[in-house]
């Protein structure tokens, strides 16, 4: 909305100094009739951009679609018939004083009986459009067709042909990140050791398949077998291959950017060393269910944080123009795009594959709904798998009925099936929205109580030095008290900060949670829209129905079996085993980071383990309180 309004009134401000210049310029000398008619093509031109920037012209998908562009034609020339009555008088003013203020005021007045005028005509050609174009949309989404928002046109969708245009981008995209738009090449990214790319030979900005390439040439004339005269020969192969090695790796390139070569004893692990990926997977139980909704969004976004925290590091020195920063968010958007589309790619597939056996009917109903029931009892094996189970269900179930109720009968299933859908999606954002209110409280509450702590330890430290920091003024406690009497000791204040910041975890996990489940339910709108309308040229709308009934069938016993999980679940998720969850995950992708190996089931043994060292310590604490208080009386 504040686009649209945005557009009007820039196109107002065109089409009014467009007026206003009109009425100050000069007679202009003889033209022959060649640069008269060049000079009519450019106006027109301008005047047909300013047409379309006010009116929505495009060919509309159907009568909705029409009556839709319409509303928003009327819309537009009322708010440009209105800001062309401001303006006018305004500019002629600023060019001829009062006299141009009367001219502006003349000409605002009859824009703003004009323009409304000609929206109110678009908008009901628009209209007769989308109605014209009704029958040509029905019969066409009966076939099967999908509708491009971009070409303004129907066609047949195949979803192979599509991850392939993905992957062709994704190559497309490599080779183009380090190139403005015009094709210039950026110049060189500072990094805090280039000794890796001067092996290569390559430059900083250089890209996957450019390094391999150079690795590729380098390798073949320092190869040990081309130097036998060489005793270094083999030396320099392996130190070539290191460098490719890390710098082939985005994680491991970065950190390399922004460290430089660390020794191996003085390796120092830090937030450059977490796969946000393998952090989430490892936080959240999701390897299991990764073919069917792919990788979070909420690990994708925290890891391309992470990613644009690491070059502000590394290019902190540097300043980059307007041009060149603009570029990069427009790169940055665009491969967050694709790899949206890419995952909802991929797990369309998947989807078809799983299916597949019912569709073809290699396998029954009933041996399809034991595969089912199989599959979703492994899924909620893991820690949070009965809220997967149950999110992915209720999706998958939910949009095959809005397909098959849309085509069958007179599609008032299908209508009823959507109005359930809404209702759902509209209780996922409203726990969203209570999700988020809750972590802001806990977060804040968390962050006042740490500085409260802080200060605290200011003040006894202060209070010290103060005395002297004398023996006894320490042994006195002039510290913060326990509630039985003894001085606190710093020690117990990080403990107390610890358990502050536990406090606020089931919040936060709350959210992440809320977050999930909407990009799930998403997700999986787009993945079914691609499975259902897939080689529909080919296939009959009966087969495209037998793949929703599949769809239907995995998705009711993947709810169901979750359902019958979480209510017999025993298991709580306190904040003591959510900040287990996180160090566990925190341990694995640094151990992968080094090159280490290790399973999700080990993962989730290292889980149990460190959750039975946490409660010895606690019993361990609790029984020497009990002794203290015990000795004390």
């Amino acid at each position: 909305m504040m686009d649209s309004t945005d557009d009007t009134a820039q196109a107002a401000a065109a089409a009014s100094a467009s007026t206003t210049s009109q009425s100050s310029t000069t007679k202009p000398a003889a033209e022959t009739p060649e640069e008269l008619e060049e000079k009519m093509d450019q106006d027109l031109a301008k005047e047909r951009e300013v047409f379309d920037a006010l009116f929505s012209t495009r060919k509309p998908k159907d009568g909705w679609a029409g009556l839709s562009s319409g509303l928003k034609s009327v819309a537009k020339g009322t708010a440009a018939g209105a800001a062309s009555l401001v303006a006018q008088p305004i500019m002629g003013a600023q060019q001829a004083g009062v006299k141009g203020f009367f001219t502006g005021l003349a000409a605002g007045v009859a824009s703003a009986v004009a323009l409304p005028v000609a929206g109110i005509c678009v908008g009901a050609y628009q209209v007769g459009r989308g109605l014209a174009n009704s029958g040509e949309a029905m019969s066409n989404a009966k076939k099967g067709m999908l509708w491009d928002e971009e070409k303004r046109e129907w066609y047949f969708y195949l979803l192979d042909q599509e991850l392939q245009d993905v992957r062709a981008q994704e190559k497309l995209l490599k080779e183009q990140k380090n190139t403005t738009p015009g094709g210039a090449v950026v110049d060189e990214k500072k990094v805090k050791d280039r000794a890796y790319y001067d092996l290569l030979k390559v430059s900083t900005n250089a890209t996957d398949s450019e390094l391999k390439k150079a690795y590729y040439k380098e390798a073949r004339i320092c190869h040990p077998d081309k130097n036998p005269g060489d005793p270094d020969a083999a030396k320099k192969f392996q130190e070539l291959g290191h460098a490719y090695q890390v710098l082939s790796d985005e994680q491991s390139r970065a950190k390399y950017d922004r460290d430089g070569i660390v020794e191996d004893g003085n390796a120092e692990m830090n937030m450059a060393d977490i796969d946000p990926h393998i952090f989430f997977t490892v936080m959240f139980g999701s390897e299991a269910v990764k073919p069917y909704i792919g990788e979070l969004w909420i690990a994708d976004k925290a890891d391309t944080l992470m990613k644009e925290q690491m070059m502000q590091e590394v290019q902190s020195e540097s300043e980059e123009d307007e041009e060149t920063m603009m570029h990069r968010a427009e790169a940055r958007s665009s491969k967050d795009a694709l790899k949206q589309r890419k995952r909802e790619v991929e797990c369309a597939i998947h989807l078809r594959e799983k299916i597949a056996t019912f569709v073809d009917g290699t396998h029954d109903e009933a041996e399809f709904i034991a595969m089912c029931q199989a599959e979703a009892a492994g899924i909620t094996k893991g820690t949070f798998g009965d809220v997967f189970c149950t999110t992915i269900g209720y999706a998958l179930e939910s949009e095959a009925d809005v397909f098959i109720g849309t085509h069958s009968g007179l599609g008032l299933d299908g209508a009823a099936a959507g109005i359930r859908k809404r209702g759902y999606n509209i209780s996922n954002q409203m726990k969203l929205l209570g999700a988020g209110i809750s972590a802001a409280r806990a977060g804040s509450k968390a962050y006042h109580d740490l500085d409260k702590l802080q200060k605290e330890k200011v003040a006894s430290q202060t209070k010290e030095a103060e005395e002297g920091g004398s023996a006894t003024a320490k042994a006195e406690g002039k510290k913060t008290i326990n509630e039985d009497g003894t001085p606190q000791t710093d020690q117990q204040r990080l403990k107390q900060a610890t358990e502050k910041i536990e406090e606020s975890l089931p919040a936060i996990l709350e959210l992440a949670w809320a977050i999930n489940v909407q990009d799930i339910t998403r997700t999986l709108k787009h993945v079914c829209k691609r499975l259902f309308h897939d080689e529909a040229e080919n296939l009959s709308l009966e087969d495209r129905l037998l793949r929703a009934k599949g769809v239907k069938i995995m998705g009711r016993e993947f709810y169901q079996i979750g359902t019958l999980a979480k209510s017999t679940s025993v298991e709580s998720v306190d904040a003591t085993t959510i900040r287990t969850r996180a160090e566990v995950a925190a341990m694995t992708t640094m151990a992968k980071a080094q090159g280490q190996e290790i399973s999700d089931k080990d993962a989730e043994e290292l889980i149990k383990e460190a959750r039975r060292m946490e409660e010895q310590r606690k019993e361990s604490e609790q029984k020497q309180q009990q002794s203290q208080q015990s000795n004390t009386a």
